[in-house]
């Protein structure tokens, strides 16, 4: 559930005017033109109105910020916290995690106090939201004169902007230059604390490991990269028959982790059903950290080798009993309730949640709880606070990132359990706006259920059976 009807119907009486509604209704109602020159006309009018919605979006932020910290300041919080949680309600509005909530208060915030002329050529489509943010990035070391300077430099009736693509944008950067050249290169100097090192996601069960570096380290690494590059070229002259690039994706991982292969002992909590473990079964798996897996994937990261060939050789013989070559495979079963997918409860004491059940959360939850935050989970929280009485339990406790743990605590946001499928929890924010989050399903918890009564007795017991016996090969 998202939003307030009763609160928008009031708006609506309140203001009497057209609402936002009546013109998603309008557009409701637009077919695609007959002939070829009307749907490029519609195209453009189309993305001309996306560039509209952006830039009112703009001007109802940078309102919604001011209603909001008048009504923190009447409430009596310090001025150093005024604002706070404010990203967090548009983030949810927007349907967007609050990191990218606070990039877009703060993005509103710069056209329409500073910017002016970028935000009138955003309502007339003479620029895109993602153009816009790029004029506002390049000007952001500037003082707020020098900023509305470069905006009237690259105002819509001069030209500038027509035509105008990603890269040419840094028209901005060079106008900004000529204005205050220290600030500039202030920033650029400053930039090398921005530097990190990211692990994310790929399609097709692969990642992205990217970093951002100062120049210098930069090009120290490409020399790296040419190591790995002469490396590969020597193997493929040895007839080694993996790919270039492959051969330097595997020389990386094994200098980096110090082993072939690139497995350290690190636990990776792959989450599957039985059936897809020891079964065949193609339910997809868990990957904490990734997402959905192949239901074959898993079976094999769990049981081959790490140092196996492609034909699923070993190349060493220091491997377990059990011929996985080093892996050591634990099970540990996760019950579900039959008709909801929810896992078994168990509850503690103590004010910090302790490691099994800190695990347990982490195991259902996936990542940041709050709507439209795919963030990791870094707090564990009590839903209802321990000081009023919340109870260290697995009903109570929710995984959240740093962000939105803080936000939570903002004056004005309540969370609270509701009645659902699985475990969920209800957000109410200061503007009275409810929305749901519920805990994802277990790999095969929700489509397998029918499909595992229709197994039959036998067959389960069976099942039961074969996760028996692998626990007890595993320990």
């Amino acid at each position: 559930m998202e939003g307030n009807p009763g609160l928008q119907a009031k708006a609506t009486a309140d203001d009497d005017r057209v609402t936002v509604g009546d013109v998603a209704a309008l557009l409701a109602a637009v077919r695609p033109c007959g002939n070829r020159a009307g749907l490029i006309d519609q195209l453009r009018e189309l993305e001309d109105l996306k560039s509209a919605a952006a830039g009112l979006q703009a001007r109802i932020a940078v309102a919604f910020d001011a209603r909001e910290r008048g009504a923190q300041h009447k409430a009596g919080v310090p001025a150093a916290e005024l604002g706070r949680g404010v990203a967090g309600q548009i983030a949810l509005a927007r349907r967007e995690s609050p990191a990218r909530g606070s990039r877009l208060l703060g993005l509103a915030k710069a056209l329409v106090t500073e910017m002016p002329h970028t935000l009138a050529a955003l309502h007339t489509g003479q620029l895109n939201e993602w153009r816009a943010t790029l004029l506002v990035k390049e000007t952001a070391c500037l003082s707020a004169p020098d900023r509305c300077a470069v905006d009237e430099q690259l105002a819509a009736d001069t030209g500038a902007l027509a035509g105008m693509g990603d890269r040419a944008l840094a028209a901005a950067r060079t106008a900004a230059y000529r204005l205050d050249p220290r600030s500039v290169v202030n920033r650029a100097s400053n930039a090398a604390a921005d530097r990190h090192v990211s692990l994310r996601p790929a399609p097709d069960t692969m990642t992205y490991l990217t970093a951002l570096l100062p120049v210098r380290e930069g090009v120290a690494v490409h020399a790296v990269h040419a190591a790995l590059a002469r490396h590969a070229d020597t193997s493929r002259a040895a007839a080694d028959t993996r790919s270039r690039g492959q051969i330097m994706a595997d020389t990386l991982i094994e200098r980096i982790t110090g082993t072939p292969g690139g497995i350290t002992g690190v636990q990776i909590q792959l989450i599957m059903t039985d059936r897809t473990l020891l079964q065949g079964d193609t339910e997809p798996a868990r990957l904490p950290g990734y997402g959905i897996i192949p239901a074959e994937w898993a079976r094999t990261a769990a049981f081959a080798s790490p140092h196996a060939n492609a034909d699923g050789t070993d190349t060493t013989n220091d491997g377990d009993s059990t011929g996985r070559g080093g892996f050591t495979t634990w099970l540990r079963r996760l019950y579900t309730a039959p008709a909801t997918g929810e896992l078994v409860a168990m509850d503690s004491r103590a004010r910090i949640y302790p490691p099994g059940l800190r695990r347990f959360i982490q195991t259902r939850d996936d990542t940041c709880r709050t709507p439209y935050c795919d963030a990791p989970i870094r707090h564990l929280d009590h839903i209802i606070p321990w000081h009023r009485g919340g109870t260290t339990s697995l009903d109570n406790g929710a995984g959240l990132c740093e962000t939105c743990n803080h936000t939570k605590e903002t004056p004005g946001w309540t969370v609270k359990p509701r009645p659902g499928p699985r475990h969920t929890i209800q957000i109410t924010t200061p503007s009275d706006h409810k929305y749901q989050s519920t805990a994802p399903p277990l790999p095969g918890t929700l489509p397998s259920l029918t499909h595992g009564q229709s197994r039959g007795p036998r067959k389960r017991a069976k099942a039961l059976k074969l996760a028996r016996y692998a626990e007890q090969r595993a320990a």
